[in-house]
Formats: structure tokens, C-alpha cells, sequence
């Protein structure tokens, strides 16, 4: 070999490591080489939004000081669905996909806002805040509305939003929004809010001018996101831990099924009352208990059972799916991705059969990756009755994956099936940083 190499011109040698050296060097260091495309491309597509919303933003306002720039992301959640309102554990994550806001001082009380997804825009005053029936501005209002009952004093300012995080795809765009607006007025303002402050002012916002009772995970992990950690957060104490997700080989894909039934925000809040309504009956002999997370197994088959079958099962799925997260986090800790899969399963399977909260579509994506050797993990994402699965699957495997599950998809229910790669990013920010005129 040493007298076969000593032979070889410089060119021939050259050739040879390109040829059989560097294939190698690639297969060995691939993970590594991937993660800095990434990387490189997600800072090309946060500069590229960043561009679009202050254009829309100059051409909507064009009499405006240069805006301040914030980006809040979506998120996603690997396990703990519909704990979060039952005083349980979450274990979400922000994502690279992201509502960004573009904000300025005005010179008077009024409120102008744009929605490039509608593009609509929007006008009242800062004494006049109330929910609109165009719906979209009540995420933007509704915070505005709660920094003023918190005592904040706030003035006319112009903002423009914008995004990339699918809407009605159990993202919690609207989260997004309201934190994105939050961070914005705060740093407009000088509020010197912490985050969170404003993560609870987003959460009530969507209460009162949503309608929607949401817990409080959504705007969490859109505020407090840390890139390649998932946040265990005790929704009771609202203390966390970042537990990092090491997917060695593996990537998180959503499928989203394009569809957004109507019982969306009714059942949901018909499951949050059900639960409290099982916490009742128990506290009746067990007075400690305050919530679910305080409730045994037990303790639902002696005070629960006996009076409704239905509220009994609802109940049971949320005990058991609070058991369920604890345990997965042990599973990262050890770096058992199967483990945490077969957890995402039966997570589905409690949502679909006991919780009610899953709809056909979701069913049949989830079904289909059941037996994939690829998929280690798949479930429904989020409140309910449409949007996104989330699975766990083999990096080379997801475009053939994504392939015949689209063809099967479409055949079963004449609708098309968006995919979407996400990684695992930071919170709200800002990013741009000049100041207001």
C-alpha cells in the first residue's frame, strides 16, 4: 500500500481522498455537517422574516419610526395533553416556525392593527378595548386590555404581524401571538415586565377575550423555550426543568390533517368542566384535593365511578396521562426514545377512546405509523378534533414515510396532508432592536 501511495501524483492522490477519504469523513461527521445546515438555514429564514414584516410594516404605516421586532415561536408538546388546566405536567418545546410582530409608538390613543394572514387591519383606541368579531385581533387586544388591568399604563401604538406557524394546526399560534404582543408592548412601553408576567397577561388574555379557558402551557413554552431542551413544567407551581431531547438519528415530523372541526373550543371547555366536576365529588370525602393532580386511581373508582361512567373515564385518562409524562421523562434522562414512543401511543389511544378529544382524521394518521419500524412514537398534538400528529422517526426514512402516508391519506379522506420538519428553538425575543422614534 505505502509503495502503491508513493507512486501516485499529487493530482491522483487528491483525487483518491475526494473519492474514497471524504465520503467517509462525511458518513462519520454527518449529524454534525446536518445540524450546521440547519442552523445555517434557519438564521436565513428568521432574516428573511424579519425583512417581510418590516416591509409590511413600512408599507402599512409609512409615517412610522423604524419598528421594534419580536419573534415568539409555536410549539409543540412531546407528552401531557390536557394536564395542563388539571394542575398536572407538560412537556413542551418552542419551534422554529414563529409569529413575529412589528410594533410603534404612536402620538395618540389610538390602537392600528394588521394581520398579514387576513390582510385585514383593525382600529380602536385604548379606552375603548373589547373583543371584535373579526376574531384575530382579540389575541393582540386581550393583552393590551390585560396590561391595563394589571396597572401598566399603556398608549396608541401600530403593529403588523405576520408568521409561519400553520394556523388551526395545534401550534398554539394564538399563544404565539399573544406573547409575541406581550414582549412587544413591554419593550415598547418599558414595562420591565418579567416573562412571566406575561405569560400569565397572555394566558388571561385568551380567556377573557378568546373565550377559551387554555391552561397556561402554551404561552410557557412559547415564552421560556430553550433550543434542544423540552420544559418540564409543573402547571400548579409553575416550577420547570429543561430536559434536553438528544433524538440521536431521529427528527420530530408533524402531519397535519387540514382540518379544524367546529367542536374545537365548546368540547374543550366541556372536558375542563367534567374534570371539575370529578375533583368535586371526590373533595367531598378527600377535602385535601384540589385538582387532579391530587387524585389516585383509587380514589376515582370509590367517588367518581359510582356517579358517571363518562366523567370517570375522562378523569382516569388525565391521572393516567400525568403518570405517563413523569415516567417519560425518566425515558430522556436515559436517552430511551422507544420507551417515550410507546408512551406517545397509548397517549393517543387515551385521547381518542377515553378523553374523546381526537377526531377520524388524526386517527388514521396515527394508525398508519403504528407498525412503521421507522416511527418509534406518534399521537394527536394539542386540544383537539384536528390539527397535527406528532411523531418521532428516522431521519432517512421521513420522505418515503411522508410519501405514502400523503397518497393514503388523501385516497381515505379526499383532503391533502401537509408535513412539517421542526427543531427545537428559543422563546419570544427580540430581534431587532431599534428603539422607537
Amino acid at each position: 500500500m505505502s509503495n502503491m501511495l508513493a507512486n501516485l501524483s499529487l493530482f491522483q492522490y487528491k483525487i483518491m481522498m475526494i473519492v474514497y477519504v471524504c465520503p467517509f469523513i462525511f458518513w462519520q461527521q454527518r449529524h454534525i455537517i446536518c445540524n450546521d445546515l440547519r442552523t445555517y438555514f434557519s438564521k436565513k429564514d428568521l432574516l428573511k422574516m424579519e425583512q417581510k414584516i418590516a416591509e409590511q410594516f413600512r408599507n402599512i404605516y409609512p409615517q412610522s419610526s423604524p419598528p421594534l421586532i419580536v419573534r415568539s415561536p409555536g410549539r409543540i408538546n412531546i407528552i401531557g395533553e390536557h394536564t395542563d388546566y388539571n394542575e398536572g405536567f407538560v412537556l413542551p418545546a418552542a419551534i422554529d416556525k414563529a409569529i413575529y410582530v412589528a410594533v410603534s409608538l404612536r402620538d395618540d390613543n389610538e390602537i392600528h392593527l394588521y394581520a398579514a394572514d387576513y390582510d385585514e387591519t383593525h382600529v380602536v383606541t385604548v379606552d375603548t378595548l373589547a373583543p371584535s368579531e373579526k376574531h384575530w385581533p382579540n389575541y393582540i387586544l386581550g393583552v393590551a386590555d390585560q396590561l391595563q388591568k394589571r396597572g401598566y399604563t399603556i398608549q396608541g401604538f401600530n403593529l403588523a404581524i405576520d408568521g409561519d406557524v400553520p394556523l388551526g394546526a395545534g401550534l398554539s399560534s394564538s399563544a404565539a401571538v399573544e406573547c409575541a404582543t406581550a414582549f412587544a408592548l413591554n419593550e415598547l412601553f418599558g414595562l420591565q415586565l418579567p416573562r412571566l408576567e406575561m405569560v400569565q397577561a397572555a394566558q388571561k388574555a385568551e380567556h377573557t377575550f378568546a373565550g377559551v379557558m387554555c391552561g397556561i402551557m402554551d404561552q410557557f413554552a412559547s415564552m421560556f423555550g430553550k433550543k434542544n431542551y423540552v420544559i418540564k413544567l409543573d402547571c400548579r407551581s409553575l416550577d420547570y426543568e429543561y430536559v434536553p431531547l438528544e433524538l440521536n438519528g431521529y427528527k420530530i415530523l408533524l402531519l397535519n390533517t387540514n382540518v379544524k372541526h367546529s367542536l374545537s373550543s365548546s368540547e374543550y371547555n366541556t372536558r375542563r368542566q367534567q374534570c371539575e366536576q370529578g375533583v368535586e365529588w371526590i373533595k367531598k370525602y378527600k377535602p385535601e384535593v384540589n385538582s387532579l393532580r391530587d387524585v389516585t386511581m383509587q380514589m376515582l373508582d370509590e367517588y367518581v365511578l359510582p356517579d358517571d361512567q363518562l366523567i370517570y373515564t375522562r378523569c382516569k385518562y388525565v391521572v393516567e396521562e400525568i403518570q405517563r409524562l413523569l415516567e417519560g421523562c425518566n425515558d430522556l434522562q436515559r436517552g430511551d426514545i422507544q420507551a417515550l414512543g410507546k408512551k406517545m401511543f397509548r397517549t393517543h389511544e387515551g385521547l381518542s377512546k377515553e378523553y374523546e378529544v381526537s377526531c377520524k382524521e388524526l386517527d388514521i394518521l396515527v394508525d398508519a405509523v403504528k407498525y412503521e419500524p421507522s416511527v418509534v412514537g406518534a399521537r394527536m398534538m394539542g386540544g383537539g378534533f384536528g390539527g397535527c400528529t406528532i411523531n418521532i422517526v428516522k431521519e432517512e426514512a421521513i420522505e418515503p414515510l411522508v410519501k405514502r402516508l400523503s397518497e393514503a391519506y388523501t385516497r381515505q379522506t379526499e383532503l391533502g396532508l401537509s408535513a412539517y420538519i421542526v427543531q427545537i428553538e428559543n422563546g419570544t425575543g427580540m430581534i431587532s432592536v431599534k428603539r422607537p422614534g
